[in-house]
């Protein structure tokens, strides 16, 4: 099938990664900042193509994952409201909490529905007018306009029992906080296909400038992958640091001037948590004062004690690039897909997800 075939076309691949082969063996850190490009490398195995020198990491690229476990007590202390229905994407379902889950929730009665998308989690709120309906909204620039168009269309039909639980995170910041860190040397990052349709290539620009780290926006099949790589090893080879755009057939310097209109008519930029993290200044949104009315957190005041982790779990190591997921003595012996100890084992984007169905290869 054009435009998917030749995307994943073997002796293209091979050529690629000959010409990589030829930027010699000094070791290079590149880190993928998007869940589905975790899974497009472990699913074709991009890793055991590459030279042994090319160090591909994966970061904080699943809002699954990156959710704190504060707030998903918060959310599991909602269904117990009366008249309350919970709406979240599948994924979310079975994240563990301190003392439970959406699923252990959901099989005790309480009345949570899986959605593919605000516009359902909307309708669900139309279709019982004597409920009240939440949404858990979680995800990066890519789905956050989504949920702004949601809650304009709530707020122009007077649709007064729809809430959404904002968890709502933004890329850029996590990556410079983790150049900040200094936890890993990278070298280069490959920049999310997705988020970048929608805020363009210019959102990176200040990691080029202020760290001289080379950015290039990949694709998300086999090839774009390794064109990427090639891009990033020839920026780093010729000692620049640019934003590049390998996946030209779907992102625009500029971005989505509506994305991006909808997102700030909606939301505004604040100051939030991110799991294995901490606190990221400017890195997360939260609803206009104009829209508080549709704040489940100021509509419900959810109150939970301090969450409690599982000192095992490495799933913030993870996902700042430190540990790989066979460093945890959970991993595939007790932390399994099904019965997942942290949420980088729950998402179909998780790094620990990938590294177990494919097995690490």
């Amino acid at each position: 099938m054009k435009l998917i075939d030749e995307f994943r076309d073997g002796r293209i691949a091979e050529r690629i990664v000959s010409k990589i082969e030829e930027f010699g063996s000094s070791k290079v850190n590149l880190m993928e900042v998007c869940g589905t490009h975790t899974m497009v490398i472990f699913k074709y195995g991009l890793k055991g193509m590459l030279p042994e020198n090319i160090n591909l990491l994966s970061g904080p690229g699943c809002p699954v994952c990156v959710t704190t476990q504060e707030d998903i007590d918060k959310v599991i202390g909602l269904v117990k409201e009366e008249g309350v229905i919970i709406t979240t994407f599948g994924d979310m379902l079975r994240v563990p909490g301190t003392d439970s889950s959406l699923e252990q929730e959901k099989g005790n009665g309480a009345d949570i529905r899986i959605v593919y998308s605000p516009v359902e989690a909307l309708r669900t709120a139309r279709e019982n007018r004597d409920k009240r309906v939440i949404f858990l909204a979680v995800g990066f620039e890519t789905t956050s306009p989504l949920i702004a168009a949601s809650l304009l269309d709530a707020r122009r039909d007077k649709v007064k029992n729809f809430f959404i639980f904002c968890t709502h995170k933004l890329i850029p910041p996590a990556m410079e906080a983790l150049l900040m860190s200094k936890e890993v040397k990278i070298d280069g990052f490959i920049c999310p296909g997705h988020v970048s349709v929608a805020i363009g290539s210019e959102a990176y620009r200040f990691i080029v400038k202020k760290y001289g780290v080379p950015c290039v926006i990949g694709g998300f099949e086999p090839l774009d992958v390794l064109q990427s790589v090639f891009m990033l090893l020839k920026q780093i080879k010729e000692k620049e640091a640019e934003v590049e755009i390998e996946y030209f057939r779907a992102v625009r310097p500029e971005g989505n001037k509506i994305a991006q209109k909808l997102i700030s008519e909606v939301f505004e930029v604040t100051d939030v948590e991110w799991r294995g993290l901490g606190v990221i200044p400017q890195s997360g949104l939260k609803l206009r004062a104009r829209f508080s009315n549709f704040d489940a957190e100021r509509e419900f005041q959810p109150k939970v004690r301090k969450a409690r982790r599982n000192r095992e779990c490495i799933c913030g190591e993870v996902l700042r690039g430190v540990k790989k997921p066979v460093d945890c003595t959970l991993y595939a012996r007790i932390c399994t897909p099904e019965k997942p100890y942290g949420p980088c084992m729950v998402s179909s984007e998780g790094t620990c997800a990938a590294y177990y169905k494919y097995g690490g290869l």
